[in-house]
């Protein structure tokens, strides 16, 4: 039976949690804090989906805010957001074994991207993501397997995961290889109730989902518009398409094949529907936002591969003033 402790059982770490428990697929464990922990302990961990019925139901869990409380597992979800990585790294640190898998559920350009690829980066830290390079160095990247969240939800109250939208967990070795503890973990995803595909180039399944998310984000930001107002008005349309043609372009100078045009892309988001993004979330519930990993990293690596990317440039600065004027950016 596989050991899996989910590290960060807030929204999108709780639904998938919550539905490993339910499918009996391992030893689960939840790393949380706070009001959400003390309910969870108390009442079990409730998931509640808007479009079906038969999704609503509620798990006893093992819930802990001390990890040290778990042992060595077999594979750490790591659920958190990407800026908290490294103030977690001592709190991971009793959990990894020789054989860990990590696997990272966060949005943007993860620290292990330059990891067992055929690149003249190979064995590069991104400094917007990872500083230093102390994720790479503490972790190892050896340990990473990928994977790209689709799923939308939210914590609605403590201990209750109201799921949106969305199933949809493509799962990736950085090198590309179908290794046994990749597939073993599909295997438990899709036992779960998940999509979890194995993808031999999870690097472009990457970019797909980072395309969006490196748009409306922080363009939500900036207007608190929901997502289909941001994918249908023509003012924040055009913005988001130069943002997505420009990434287009250092993607495709890293070896990423995008496999949707700009335009469906957008209409894929205009279909979610008045949906509020993570970062807006973030913003109105005052907490750090999102911004490094998805923005910045675009950046950074624009200027590696030498191509400009001005309307990027531009929605960045102005989100880091947003972030910073509302005290949730450093």
């Amino acid at each position: 039976m596989s050991r899996i402790c989910v590290f960060g059982a807030g929204a999108i770490g709780g639904l998938i949690g919550g539905k490993l428990i339910r499918a009996q697929a391992g030893e689960v464990s939840l790393v949380a804090r706070g009001a959400h922990l003390e309910a969870m302990r108390e009442r079990g961990l409730t998931v509640a989906a808007t479009f079906d019925e038969t999704e609503h139901f509620t798990v006893p869990v093992r819930a802990t805010d001390d990890p040290r409380e778990l042992g060595l597992q077999d594979y750490v979800l790591l659920a958190v957001k990407a800026h908290a990585v490294p103030k977690i790294l001592d709190a991971l640190e009793p959990l990894l074994g020789p054989e860990t898998a990590v696997v990272t559920l966060q949005n943007g350009i993860p620290w292990w991207y330059f990891h067992g690829i055929d690149s003249p980066f190979a064995g590069r830290t991104i400094e917007s993501v990872d500083p230093g390079g102390v994720i790479w160095k503490r972790i190892g990247p050896e340990r990473a397997i990928g994977c790209v969240v689709y799923p939308a939800a939210e914590v609605s109250e403590p201990g209750v995961i109201t799921w949106i939208e969305g199933d949809r967990l493509p799962l990736g070795e950085p090198d590309g290889s179908r290794s046994e503890r990749v597939r073993r973990l599909s295997q438990l995803l899709v036992e779960a109730g998940f999509k979890a595909p194995v993808r031999p180039d999870i690097r472009s399944e990457i970019w797909i989902k980072l395309w969006g998310n490196l748009a409306f984000n922080p363009l939500s930001v900036l207007t608190c518009a929901t997502l289909d107002v941001l994918a249908t008005d023509p003012g924040t349309r055009a913005v988001a398409r130069a943002m997505m043609e420009e990434a287009r372009v250092i993607g495709e100078r890293l070896g990423v094949r995008f496999v949707l045009d700009v335009d469906r892309r957008i209409e894929g988001a205009a279909q979610v529907g008045p949906h509020k993004t993570s970062m807006l979330q973030d913003l109105e519930r005052g907490r750090p936002l999102e911004i490094d990993a998805i923005l910045g990293a675009v950046r950074e690596l624009g200027e590696w591969v030498e191509a400009p990317c001005p309307t990027i440039d531009v929605v960045l600065a102005l989100t880091r003033l947003r972030a910073r004027v509302a005290g949730l950016y450093p």
